[in-house]
C-alpha cells in the first residue's frame, strides 16, 4: 500500500487538481445537531445511571455486582473508542458512525428489558461498545465536513457538551427514576438516537475512500488488554482490593507489559490503531497530556464534590448536582470563548498555560470548604476550577484535530477520547482511595471535609502537572485548512 503525505504549509490552500473530487457539501445545521446528539448520548449515559442504581438493586437484586453496571459500560467504551476511530479511517466514517449508533440503541433497549443484574451488566457492555464510536465518529465527521471557521465553532460546542452532559447526567437520571421508572434511563436513548440516526443517515454526504489494508488485530488485542487491566485496576484499587495487594500488582504488570508490546507492534503495523506518527508532532503529544490530566481532574471533582454537598451540607442528590453549576458554566464559558477566538485566527498557547494556573488555584481554593460553609459559597468556589479546566480542554481538542492528516482524523480523535476516559477513571480511582482513607469507617461531616480536602490537593497536583505540560505547546495554525 502506498500513502501520500501532504507537505503543504499551514494556512495555505493547495491548488485544486483538474480531476480532483469535489469537496463534501456543507452540512445543514440540523445535520450538525444530529452529529452532536451522538456525543450527548455517549457522555450522558456514562453518568445518568448513578442516581438510579439504588432503585435498580431494589428491583433486580445483585447488590454485590452493582459497580459493574457502571464499570462494564466504561470499560467497553474505552476499549472500543480507538478501534471505531481506525475503522472509520479505513472503511468510511459515516458508515462507522451509523453502525455505532445502532449498536448503542440495541444495547439501550436491551438494558431497559433486563430481568436480572447479570443481563443488565451484559447489555451495558454492549451499549458501551456502541458508545465507543459515538464521540469519535461525530468528531471525525465534523472535522471532515466543515470549513475551518465552522469546524472550530462546532468543536467549541462539543467542549461545552461534555461538562454539561457529565454533570447533567445524575439530574436526568434522578428525574426519570422518580417520575417514571428506572428503565426509562435507558429507553430515553431510543427516540434521541433514532433522530440522530435518521438525520445523519439522510443528511450527511461524504466521499468514502476505502483503504486496502488489514486491520491491526495484534495492536487492537494488546491495546484492549492494557485498557482492560487499567480499568479494572482503577475500579478495584482502594475499594475491592488494597492498592498494595497481589491482584492490583498483577493488573499493573499486565497493563505495563501489554502497553510495551503494543508500542512495538504499532511501529511495524501498516495501519496501526494509534499511529505512532501522530506523536511526532510536539503539539499533538502535549495536547494528549493535557487531555489526560484535565480529564482526571474534571471527573474527580464532579464525582466527589457532590459527596460534600450531600453528607456535610445535607443537600439532596438533585440539589447537590445543581450546586455544581458554576463548575460546569465556567468550563462551558471558557470553551466557547476560546473556540470562537481561535477560529477567528487568535493565538491559543496562552490559554492552556493560564488555564493550568487557574485550575491549580481553583483546586486549592476548595480547601476553604468546611462544615459551616454556606451552600452558595461552596458552589461559588468551584467556578475558578471550571474556567481553568475549560481553558485546557478546548485548545487540546483543537490541536488534536489540526495536527492530524486527513487519513488519521479518526485515530487522532479516538486517541484523545481514550486518554480522557482512562485519565478520568484513574483520577477517580486514585483520589477515591484518598477520599475513603480520610473519611474512615465512621462517616462524619468532619471526616467528609477531610476527604474532600484530600481530593482537592490531589486535583491541584493534577492541574499543576497540566500547567507544566501546557508550556510545551507551540503556537500555530489549528484550523483544519491544511488537512483539506
Amino acid at each position: 500500500m502506498t500513502s501520500t503525505t501532504s507537505t503543504q504549509k499551514p494556512g495555505v490552500q493547495a491548488p485544486t487538481a483538474p480531476n480532483a473530487p469535489a469537496a463534501p457539501a456543507m452540512p445543514s445545521r440540523p445535520v450538525i445537531a444530529g452529529l452532536l446528539l451522538g456525543i450527548v448520548l455517549a457522555t450522558l449515559d456514562g453518568t445518568v445511571v448513578g442516581t438510579a442504581l439504588p432503585v435498580i438493586v431494589e428491583d433486580l437484586g445483585g447488590l454485590t455486582h452493582l459497580s459493574w453496571v457502571v464499570t462494564a459500560y466504561l470499560l467497553t467504551t474505552a476499549v472500543t473508542t480507538p478501534l471505531w476511530g481506525k475503522i472509520g479511517d479505513l472503511y468510511g466514517r459515516k458508515g462507522s458512525y451509523l453502525v455505532s449508533i445502532s449498536v448503542f440503541l440495541a444495547g439501550s433497549a436491551l438494558c431497559g428489558l433486563a430481568q436480572d443484574m447479570g443481563q443488565l451488566i451484559a447489555f451495558r457492555a454492549l451499549q458501551g461498545i456502541g458508545a465507543g464510536g459515538l464521540f469519535v465518529g461525530a468528531l471525525s465527521l465534523i472535522g471532515t465536513l466543515l470549513p475551518p471557521a465552522e469546524a472550530g465553532r462546532s468543536q467549541s460546542v462539543i467542549g461545552v457538551l461534555l461538562p454539561a452532559a457529565m454533570i447533567g447526567g445524575p439530574l436526568v437520571g434522578g428525574f426519570l427514576t422518580d417520575r417514571l421508572d428506572w428503565r426509562w434511563v435507558f429507553y430515553v436513548n431510543l427516540p434521541v438516537g433514532a433522530v440522530a440516526l435518521a438525520v445523519v443517515g439522510l443528511g450527511v454526504r461524504v466521499r468514502t475512500e476505502r483503504v486496502r489494508a488489514r486491520m491491526d488485530l495484534a495492536g487492537a488485542g494488546l491495546l484492549t488488554a492494557a485498557i482492560l487491566a487499567l480499568t479494572l485496576l482503577a475500579s478495584w484499587a482502594g475499594t475491592t482490593y488494597a492498592w498494595v495487594s497481589p491482584p492490583i500488582a498483577a493488573l499493573g504488570v499486565v497493563a505495563g507489559a501489554a502497553l510495551v508490546a503494543f508500542l512495538r507492534v504499532e511501529r511495524r503495523a501498516a495501519e496501526p490503531v494509534i499511529p505512532p506518527r501522530l506523536f511526532r508532532d510536539r503539539n499533538f503529544t502535549a495536547a494528549q497530556g493535557l487531555t489526560f490530566l484535565a480529564g482526571a481532574a474534571m471527573l474527580a471533582a464532579a464525582s466527589y464534590l457532590p459527596q460534600y454537598m450531600q453528607l456535610v451540607l445535607g443537600m439532596s442528590s438533585t440539589a447537590s448536582g445543581l450546586l455544581l453549576l458554576p463548575l460546569m458554566l465556567g468550563m462551558m464559558g471558557a470553551q466557547l470563548t476560546i473556540g470562537r477566538r481561535v477560529s477567528a485566527g487568535g493565538r491559543y498557547r496562552p490559554y492552556p498555560i493560564a488555564g493550568g494556573a487557574l485550575a491549580t488555584a481553583g483546586a486549592l481554593a476548595l480547601l476553604l470548604l468546611g462544615t459551616g460553609t454556606p451552600p452558595w459559597a461552596a458552589s461559588a468556589l468551584t467556578l475558578m476550577l471550571g474556567v481553568g479546566l475549560g481553558c485546557q480542554l478546548q485548545p487540546a481538542m483543537l490541536i488534536t484535530l489540526s495536527s492530524a492528516e486527513p487519513r488519521d482524523i479518526g485515530a487522532a480523535s479516538g486517541t484523545q477520547t481514550l486518554l480522557r476516559t482512562v485519565g478520568g477513571s484513574l483520577g477517580v480511582a486514585v483520589l477515591g482511595s484518598v477520599f475513603a482513607g480520610k473519611v474512615g469507617a465512621a462517616v462524619t461531616p468532619a471526616g467528609v471535609v477531610a476527604g474532600v480536602h484530600g481530593v482537592a490537593l490531589g486535583t491541584a497536583v493534577l492541574c499543576a502537572l497540566g500547567f507544566g505540560v501546557a508550556w510545551l505547546v507551540r503556537d500555530g495554525d489549528v484550523t483544519p485548512a491544511a488537512r483539506r
